[in-house]
């Protein structure tokens, strides 16, 4: 993804906010059948796409990726930041619809692997090992407190930590989806 364009890092960055709080195969299945529509359809359009195709949060989704269009240019602006973590900061602040997981997802999507995608599969991992407890809620502190252990775990295992959260996810579902 590093050498894709604007295009395909927005479409990229479309399918991290479908995943929120919904699964990995629930945003393929919705970002094959959209396609360019996540620049071209309307709000009502898009939201009609998404329930076709069974996706849940439709209408809310729909509005979020219509608002995200202001940063169709998104590969510009992430490679701007002299950090991975600074660009996720600026994803998280200014794309409604993209929290940390969300955001560490779709900087692991194009390229980054110095952050963890703390999915529910990685932190039940996490719980059933002693390394964290599990959390009722995520907030920033909370996020980055569990990250920071990941990242020790990273080391110790001595790889990048986009790595681990993949091979744990695949250990959690036995998929590789992306």
């Amino acid at each position: 993804m590093r050498d894709r364009s604007n295009e395909e890092w927005f479409f990229e960055l479309c399918f991290c906010i479908l995943t929120a709080n919904s699964s990995a195969e629930a945003g393929i299945k919705a970002q094959k059948f959209i396609g360019k529509g996540f620049l071209t359809l309307s709000q009502e359009e898009l939201a009609e796409k998404l329930k076709s195709t069974g996706y849940r949060f439709y209408n809310v989704r729909a509005k979020y990726i219509v608002e995200a269009r202001r940063f169709a240019g998104i590969k510009d602006v992430v490679t701007s930041f002299p950090s991975t973590f600074e660009a996720r900061e600026w994803l998280v602040k200014n794309v409604k619809g993209i929290g940390y997981k969300e955001a560490s997802h779709f900087l692991r999507n194009v390229g980054y692997f110095d952050v963890a995608i703390l999915d529910k599969h990685i932190l039940r991992i996490f719980h059933n090992h002693g390394i964290a407890e599990m959390p009722k809620s995520m907030n920033r502190m909370r996020y980055l407190q569990i990250e920071q252990r990941f990242f020790e775990l990273a080391r110790r295992c001595s790889m990048m930590p986009g790595e681990l959260d993949l091979y744990l996810w695949y250990m959690a579902t036995g998929k590789v989806l992306k």
